[in-house]
């Protein structure tokens, strides 16, 4: 069998729910709009306040993107296999949700690491920071960062649409590139080798920065004023929280994909393997939320504005029809 009679592949990580698959798809439909919903507000929020037009708000603006992204890329799918119990998915779409997968994760951990160098910035070289980090510079590291995680993965598409197969079985709820790699019946020796470049370059490379740049931000933190290093605590903890999420789900998707785990239990694989997808979309605007104190105080000044407009519309409307009603009960 080789790549042109392959037209599906089957998706063998579903487990039977019967009469529950209404119940599980309500949960995933939840979940998809609570991502939506949370992670618009915070894009919203950052856009429309000018006070929040600082680098790295601008970076996380970039991250909440992202997470819009990447659920979409897994979310639809996911729906329409729950709701019609139809576990096989198209060659063109297959290979679609792994552009989608691969990137997003390439600009999750580009974002993280730009992220991190900006803190470095801010906390070790703070004269010197608005003048690095212009508007212009913000912009040019975010389009670069996009560029480059798209090429990339259109580079690992690339090595695989070449590929000859002899079967069509992934086993997993939604395509991963090295599962298809598994099914070539050919030499895989290019793919292997881009693969290891691909992964130095976007996780490795991502974290060895991150990792430079918070030891710098240590050794100021532990020579520095309490008030620098409660300022380093209160910015760098979302991002380390963020970090940690993300690269377990990272690592646990690794394991699986690289290894055979058919003989773990089937409940617990799967709904470690969504982690990965779902974990940063709901866990980022939460964590950034609640942790940052300007993001946080705006959406709460906000939220007052909007109860007040909510409540002086009650009062009008209350004054209004109070005549109306007097008049009738005459």
């Amino acid at each position: 069998m080789n790549l042109t009679q392959v037209t599906y592949f089957t998706l063998t990580g579903y487990f039977e729910t019967k009469v529950f698959n209404h119940l599980l798809f309500l949960i995933l439909l939840c979940l998809y709009v609570l991502i939506i919903v949370s992670n618009v507000l915070l894009i919203v929020v950052i856009c429309m306040t000018r006070s929040l037009h600082e680098p790295m708000y601008l970076f996380l603006c970039s991250l909440f993107v992202n997470e819009l992204y990447g659920s979409t890329g897994l979310f639809p799918f996911l729906l329409l296999h729950v709701l019609f119990d139809v576990h096989t998915v198209s060659l063109s779409l297959c290979f679609l949700q792994i552009y989608c997968v691969y990137s997003y994760t390439t600009i999750e951990f580009f974002t993280l690491a730009i992220i991190s160098y900006d803190r470095f910035l801010a906390i070790c070289y703070p004269l010197q920071y608005s003048t690095c980090m212009t508007f212009n510079r913000i912009a040019i590291l975010i389009a670069i960062m996009w560029l480059l995680a798209f090429l990339i993965v259109t580079g690992t598409i690339v090595c695989s649409l070449s590929l000859k197969l002899c079967g069509n079985i992934i086993n997993n709820v939604y395509c991963v590139n090295y599962s298809i790699v598994k099914l070539s019946c050919g030499d895989t020796t290019p793919n292997n080798l881009y693969g290891l470049f691909v992964t130095a370059g976007t996780v490795f490379v991502p974290l060895t920065l991150i990792l430079f740049t918070y030891m710098k931000i240590l050794k100021v933190c532990f020579s520095g004023c309490k008030q620098t290093r409660q300022k380093a605590v209160s910015t760098c903890t979302p991002h380390v929280a963020s970090l940690l999420n993300f690269s377990f789900g990272v690592c646990f998707e690794v394991l699986q994909s690289r290894f055979d785990m058919s003989s773990a239990p089937n409940i617990p694989r799967i709904l470690l393997s969504l982690y990965f997808l779902t974990s940063q979309p709901l866990f980022n605007p939460l964590i950034y939320g609640l942790r940052l104190s300007k993001i946080r105080h705006v959406c709460k000044r906000q939220f007052r504005s909007d109860l007040q407009v909510i409540h002086m519309f009650c009062l009008n409307f209350s004054k209004n029809i109070t005549p109306h009603q007097k008049n009738v009960s005459i």
